[in-house]
């Protein structure tokens, strides 16, 4: 090949190259996005816990273990944005479960440097619990009956409940009674997925094993809902509140406590009395506006304390 033919061709392939490269930035600048890329709270919208240099729980052995330790361990998850989501950049965790442990860590004496948190999957929390692998466990976690016999719960300090994430535009969904003939995405297996199953026949279940990739779905178009707890919901909604929204109330009742080892009842106590300090001076509700508050849903009033 000849010297300018060669050049020639080199020309049009940077050409070809270059307008492919245009093109593909123009398709994604106009086209629906993804996932949502991770995001956590303005850390100066988050309230500040002073620390309660007095506390004392003489009778707690998990208390008095992490005091002799010089630091709590705290269970809690790494995937559900402004609910409990860790940064894999830098491995800080940051949502509204985490400011509910920090502010209980900061009453029981513990500031921000003395806390480790741990991510512990659902299938794990009772487990770690009892090996206390765990102080207590903070992320989702709803007080039921059954799991009463393995651990204790302090709270409840949020009431949650299965809910509806649609797109923004959205104006034909606001509840499940307008789901029939809908696609609507939930994890396979899961207590949200089988209450669809059970109680609305008619939707169109589409099942995945994470909900990021319902709501990839959703965003592209695949499905017309989404369908968990609310929190978390909210978290994906607080990402990206112009292309996504929570449709009408939630369908179901899930109090979330803060799990803990079950034979301590003054560990489990003392957290109660944290929590309802924290309720009652505003800060619980700080912490939900700097969070899922981004959602544009009002915070709810919480719910009562059960000192069983």
């Amino acid at each position: 090949m000849h010297a300018r033919t060669r050049r020639g061709a080199l020309a049009r392939g940077a050409a070809a190259a270059l307008l492919v490269l245009v093109l593909g930035g123009a398709a994604t600048a106009c086209g629906k996005a993804g996932t949502p890329p991770p995001k956590g709270p303005d850390q100066g919208a988050l309230p500040a816990y002073p620390v309660n240099r007095a506390a004392d729980v003489p009778d707690s052995p998990t208390w008095k273990a992490a005091k002799e330790r010089g630091k709590l361990v705290v269970g809690t998850k790494a995937d559900q944005p402004y609910v409990a989501q860790q940064d894999p950049a830098t491995g800080a965790y940051s949502g509204f479960d985490v400011e509910i442990a920090k502010m209980i860590a900061a009453d029981l004496g513990f500031g921000p440097d003395r806390v480790e948190f741990k991510t512990i999957t659902s299938a794990n929390r009772e487990t770690a619990l009892q090996n206390g692998q765990v102080d207590y466990y903070a992320g989702t976690y709803t007080i039921n009956d059954n799991r009463k016999k393995l651990v204790g719960f302090a709270g409840p300090y949020y009431l949650a409940g299965q809910s509806l994430l649609v797109r923004a535009d959205e104006k034909k969904i606001d509840g499940p009674q307008n789901l029939a003939g809908k696609k609507v995405c939930s994890v396979a297996g899961s207590t949200p997925y089988q209450r669809l199953q059970k109680d609305y026949p008619d939707v169109q279940l589409v099942g995945y094993d994470s909900y990021s990739v319902c709501v990839d779905n959703l965003i592209s178009y695949q499905v017309d809902a989404v369908s968990t707890d609310d929190t978390i919901l909210k978290g994906y909604a607080a990402k990206v509140p112009d292309q996504l929204k929570i449709a009408g109330q939630p369908f179901s009742q899930e109090p979330y406590g803060i799990g803990v080892p079950r034979g301590d009842r003054a560990f489990r106590l003392a957290i109660d009395d944290a929590l309802a300090k924290y309720e009652a001076n505003g800060d619980w509700k700080a912490a939900y506006d700097a969070t899922l508050g981004l959602s544009g849903v009002p915070a709810p009033a919480p719910p009562p304390i059960d000192r069983y």
